[in-house]
């Protein structure tokens, strides 16, 4: 049985309809990637599958006891308060030390423990928000655009770093993601969302199907490329060198 699975989704905010029609479903093991031009609806979906969110006709079926870890887009904390790392790990519940350096560790984040979160760099803090997404031990980690403001080379760590999870976990990843390079290498299947969703499937089918290129264009070759390179060398462990997609 699938960890979630969604049919028929609609979502409307006043006379707006946001998402029509939406169904797919997403099974152990796999990493799924959300990709759309602005306003397409790839974060209320994400809310509709967390549960924060609603729809206003379709239905969720999720795993019975389904824990899901979340890294949000972005989370801002006031500069001036007084938290470490280890701190802002127990917020809202304490949680035992050996859990904490566990999932920091597996976050890539282990040395980072008593920093001050306002002094973490761009890539520090989104392990941090990463550790504590792991915490519960999820089913499912979601993550919407984890990679925001980072550089290629610290995009592309972060995205082995959830490969690597996912195998450690024995997890589902579903994230949303504008970086069309590293979707195609780092994805087991790609859904395009414009209000409904335009296709899915493989990376190599989603970037050879018409819909994505009316989307993106046809210079999401260059990320098709990357793809067929990447797991030529290195299934396990996707790389993303080269020039990037076109938008």
């Amino acid at each position: 049985m699938s960890l979630i699975d969604l049919h028929n989704i609609a979502v409307r905010f006043g006379g707006h309809t946001v998402l029509h029609d939406v169904d797919f479903g997403i099974d152990r093991g796999e990493i799924v990637t959300i990709v759309g031009p602005n306003g397409s609806g790839k974060s209320t979906l994400l809310r509709v599958v967390i549960g924060a969110q609603k729809p206003a006709s379709g239905s969720v079926t999720r795993s019975r006891g389904l824990r899901i870890g979340y890294v949000p887009q972005q989370l801002h904390i006031d500069p001036t308060l007084p938290l470490t790392v280890r701190r802002f790990l127990d917020l809202p519940a304490r949680i035992p030390d050996a859990k904490a350096a566990e999932a920091l560790e597996q976050a890539g984040a282990g040395a980072l423990g008593q920093r001050q979160m306002a002094d973490l760099s761009g890539g520090q803090f989104q392990r941090v928000l990463l550790a504590r997404a792991i915490l519960s031990d999820p089913d499912l980690l979601i993550l919407d655009e984890p990679t925001q403001g980072l550089d290629q080379p610290g995009s592309a760590a972060f995205y082995r770093r959830i490969a690597r999870l996912r195998a450690d976990l024995n997890c589902a990843v579903l994230m949303v993601s504008h970086e069309l390079h590293v979707v195609m290498a780092a994805s087991d299947r790609v859904i395009c969302l414009n209000g409904h969703v335009c296709c899915a499937g493989a990376p190599e089918h989603v970037a050879s199907a018409p819909e994505y290129r009316a989307l993106f264009g046809t210079g999401t070759q260059g990320a098709l490329a990357l793809y067929r390179h990447d797991h030529a060398h290195s299934h396990d462990h996707p790389h993303s060198h080269g020039p990037e997609a076109a938008e």
